[in-house]
């Protein structure tokens, strides 16, 4: 079984610049963290985009879907921002219905060596793996439905949505 992991930016992979002090992207870090894993899940990466969450439009969440109804494999895990993943989670689950895809991302960047990044990587490879067809944010180890997950901004991680 492989997984195609699309590669979308967000913190994630965003590098520090020491001179500037700001944040930007280069390169995906996602095949260094599987080799720094020791992954042997057979993945295949492609980078769609490179972008911070809170700048992604509708077309981009629409290329992303895109990606995901043309790859081969009908599991896939999605690094994402976090402000946005939500938004876009329910864009996919719109748009593709017969795929298991497991959307994650990092609160701090990987580049930064405390990151979360390694391990949601980890859980969201294994959680693809495993659950039935449909979409799911995966971070810190939990794994949530696509409509039942928000981001709690003020503790810093995802939690259930109460029922409706």
């Amino acid at each position: 079984m492989s997984i195609r992991i699309l590669v979308t930016g967000g913190t994630f992979d965003k590098d520090y610049n020491e001179l500037t002090g700001q944040l930007y992207f280069k390169d995906t870090h996602i095949a260094e963290m599987l080799r720094l894993g020791r992954s042997r899940v057979p993945v295949t990466i492609r980078t769609v985009m490179m972008i911070d969450s809170l700048e992604m439009t509708d077309a981009d969440r629409a290329l992303i879907v895109q990606n995901c109804l043309q790859a081969e494999e009908d599991r896939l895990v999605i690094t994402h921002g976090t402000d946005t993943m939500t938004e876009t989670a329910a864009a996919i689950a719109r748009g593709v219905t017969e795929k298991t895809i497991v959307l994650t991302g990092a609160m701090i960047p990987y580049a930064f060596g405390s990151s979360d990044g390694l391990f949601n990587l980890g859980s969201a490879l294994s959680f693809a793996q495993v659950l039935p067809t449909g979409v799911y944010v995966a971070m810190n180890g939990k794994c949530f439905p696509w409509d039942r997950v928000r981001k709690n901004r003020e503790r810093g991680e995802f939690e259930d949505l109460p029922p409706a």
